[in-house]
């Protein structure tokens, strides 16, 4: 199968091409149409299967807000067309999995062939919210095919050979190589992430590249939040 991102439209979309028989992996509720004989099955978001994998999958989307499941698509029909969309107005970028393999940050997801595959890993919040290292839910791919990320705003690739000990606000990381070396902590430890309000920080070490957004969601919506009508006025 193939992906194509349509980039001569404000806010892109991508289009995936399918013959009998193959599958891809997309993000839950990403879907604009398809055509005929190309289904969709709900499928749990978590590595492992029977119980384990549930309780893997419900975790997941308790802490990091991201849904439980992730959606199978099937080409049952000789040819079948796919077109998909983010949540948020930004960027797609195909990233090609093989000899390069990527760690996601939550919500980066969009789509993937099935000949991709990939394992959520849970690190330590309790170390990354009180100064030490640690993290959040990650996407950690292995096979190979075609793999697409979305970002809210637009995309920079940091290349570590020119920027060794690079540090990024966690919001605002996209991707990486999984073969950096990467720690994850409060900017300045507890009193000082609240005083600069950056948070949890990513810091990446070795050789390889990092993918970061311009905007963050979470900053958007606390700028937009003295704008919005309140409860009491309504």
């Amino acid at each position: 199968m193939q992906f194509m991102i349509e980039t001569n439209v404000q806010f892109p979309t991508a289009r995936a091409y399918f013959v009998q028989g193959e599958t891809a992996l997309i993000s839950r509720g990403s879907m604009i149409w398809r055509t005929a004989g190309v289904e969709l099955n709900a499928k749990l978001n978590a590595a492992g299967s029977g119980l384990g994998k549930f309780v893997k999958a419900v975790a997941r989307s308790t802490v990091s807000g991201e849904s439980m499941f992730i959606t199978e698509v099937v080409c049952q029909a000789p040819r079948g067309e796919l077109a998909l969309a983010p949540s948020v107005p930004g960027t797609i970028r195909q990233l090609d999995v093989g000899a390069n393999q990527y760690r996601l940050n939550d919500s980066a997801f969009l789509a993937m062939d099935a000949t991709v595959a990939y394992t959520v890993e849970r690190q330590s919040i309790g170390k990354a919210m009180f100064g030490g290292q640690g993290g959040l839910f990650v996407m950690t791919t292995n096979g190979q095919g075609a793999l697409l990320v979305n970002a809210f705003g637009s995309i920079q690739e940091i290349d570590l050979a020119d920027c060794p000990g690079f540090t990024v606000d966690n919001r605002h990381v996209v991707a990486w190589d999984r073969n950096l070396d990467y720690r994850i902590e409060l900017q300045g430890g507890f009193f000082g992430s609240i005083g600069t309000g950056e948070g949890v920080v990513n810091t990446f070490y070795g050789t390889g590249k990092v993918l970061i957004q311009s905007l963050n969601l979470e900053t958007f919506v606390a700028a937009l939040h003295p704008f919005l009508p309140s409860s009491s006025s309504s």
